[in-house]
């Protein structure tokens, strides 16, 4: 990796970072946003979970949980038309706010993307055991994913090329992600077909009928399900803004991201609600057998329900299916995470070196290993720590999402504060939208760091009486204002207001690739 210039100065109105320029198109980007939020993935990971809180609800919490993911895209897609950076969320709140907010808004979205990295290393341990168990017909081979040691050093072995692959190009990781993610959707369209078709002959164990009650969000559920649900719920949802980081590297870089962030949020809740009632109608929301309340269920629920749905080997395909959803989108949510630590490196908010790029792949390569390194390291501590580690790193994960979303739906509200009600259509997508999603994105995160403290809310782990969910959520945004102490110590330039402001130049429709990247702005 060659060692790059101490600056390099705007051109035609960009701030250049060195990334490949004119790569990704609307569909495209959707597919890698897809990808990041990783359906098949999430479902089998986050379904227990929402079940556990509100039961056969579950299709309103996806919807309620879509609601401010929705609003919030509109505010990501306007930020993005007036200001495409790599940064995102960070570049965005900074310009807004200043400095400190957009730092913390920064870190919530790199401590998010570490938290998930693990949780993807995770699921795809286990169905990498799970899948040759069921391959061979060797059930003991699938323990050894409960084995902390094997499942840490498998897990290792997955970041490693995770990391390598992200750290090849974009068009790589484009190339590698429509074939992952396209066999992922028709795995689990097949699957919530043949569930059903269990349902209409009458071998499904359940044997539930249909009710539209189940889209109701207002009857039924307490508060306190309702936050833990809906935070399960926004996590499910997380990943799509991977299309509005690669704004830089897109075809159209003022339009196509934000259309692209639309375009995989609306796919996403279709097939959501698609597989929800699908698997709830087959096996019912009990707390026994293949039940989606079965604790033994909770944290894989196509490891229970895919042979019994499918047979054994549509079982294996897919046991496959979401082994390649998580290894897809544990390579492609490497590229917001290096992407957002590209800008904070550029602006001098993180320290320079993570502004490099990769002279060949025209990628943030230094920033992918570091996230890399990162993850390893935050995973083997969470692992020995607790003993259900997808369920407490969920839960703080959707603390975190709130965290930066909502900064985000705010900083949309205020960076064009002068603009709002100039006409109609700024009105509904500039003020109105980003508001409402911003204000529901905060409520359900003052509620879920409330119910956080409480260990039963997750594995029920414990550090003096509190739940291990406050330290990895909460916890991690105050260890983040500490860093921010650090760093505006050995790097004052940023939060003087020197190199990150309102008047910074965007990314210009007509300017050609720039290699060589900025390490400071003036």
């Amino acid at each position: 990796m060659a060692k790059q210039p101490a600056a390099a100065p705007p051109t035609d109105g960009l701030v250049a970072k060195g990334l490949a320029s004119n790569k990704v198109g609307m569909l495209s980007g959707a597919i890698l946003g897809i990808s990041s939020v990783a359906p098949g993935y999430t479902l089998t990971a986050s379904i227990g979970l929402i079940v556990a809180a509100v039961g056969l609800k579950m299709p309103a919490i996806f919807i309620a949980g879509f609601i401010p993911m929705f609003l919030t895209a509109y505010a990501y897609r306007e930020l993005n038309s007036e200001s495409p950076d790599c940064g995102a969320s960070f570049t965005w709140s900074t310009k807004a706010f200043g400095p400190y907010i957009g730092w913390m808004c920064g870190w919530g979205m790199v401590i998010a993307t570490i938290i998930v990295l693990s949780n993807l290393a995770a699921i795809a341990v286990q169905f990498f055991y799970l899948f040759i168990a069921r391959l061979f017909d060797t059930p003991q081979i699938a323990d050894l994913s409960d084995n902390k040691f094997v499942n840490v050093g498998t897990t290792l072995v997955f970041l490693a090329v995770a990391t390598w692959v992200s750290s090849r190009g974009i068009t790589t990781s484009e190339r590698v992600q429509f074939v992952l993610v396209g066999f992922q959707m028709t795995v689990l369209l097949a699957f919530a077909g043949v569930a059903l078709l269990h349902v209409a002959t009458g071998d499904a164990p359940a044997h539930l009928n249909f009710s539209m009650d189940w889209f109701n969000p207002f009857t039924g559920i307490t508060i306190a399900a309702f936050a833990v649900g809906l935070t399960g719920s926004i996590f499910a949802f997380w990943g799509w803004d991977t299309c509005l980081t690669l704004g830089e590297e897109s075809k159209d870089p003022k339009r196509t991201p934000g259309r692209a962030g639309l375009l995989c949020v609306l796919s996403v809740l279709v097939t959501y609600l698609l597989v929800a009632v699908a698997s709830m109608m087959y096996a019912g929301v009990g707390d026994t057998g293949v039940g989606l309340g079965n604790p033994d269920n909770a944290e894989n629920v196509f490891g229970a329900l895919g042979e019994s749905v499918l047979g054994p080997w549509g079982g294996l395909v897919l046991f496959l299916a979401v082994l390649a959803s998580s290894a897809a989108s544990l390579q492609t949510t490497f590229l917001p995470a290096a992407r957002t630590m590209l800008a904070m490196g550029a602006y001098g908010a993180f320290p320079k070196k993570l502004a490099e790029i990769h002279p060949r792949f025209m990628v943030p390569s230094f920033a992918a290993v570091v996230a890399g390194v990162v993850t390893a390291a935050f995973y083997t501590i969470t692992t020995f720590l607790s003993e259900r580690t997808l369920l407490d790193t969920i839960a703080a994960l959707g603390i975190m999402i709130c965290w930066y979303y909502g900064i985000t739906a705010f900083a949309c509200v205020w960076y064009f504060r002068h603009e709002l009600f100039s006409s109609t259509r700024n009105i509904v997508f500039k003020f109105l939208f980003p508001l409402l999603g911003g204000i529901m994105l905060l409520v359900v995160f003052v509620i879920s760091v409330g119910e956080s403290m409480n260990p039963e809310n997750g594995s029920g782990t414990a550090i003096g009486g509190i739940g291990l969910v406050f330290y990895l959520g909460f916890g991690l945004l105050v260890l983040g204002a500490v860093l921010m102490l650090v760093m505006r110590a050995r790097q004052p330039a940023f939060f003087r207001g020197e190199t990150l402001t309102r008047s910074t130049p965007a990314l210009t429709d007509d300017l050609p690739a720039v290699v060589t990247p900025a390490a400071k702005v003036s």
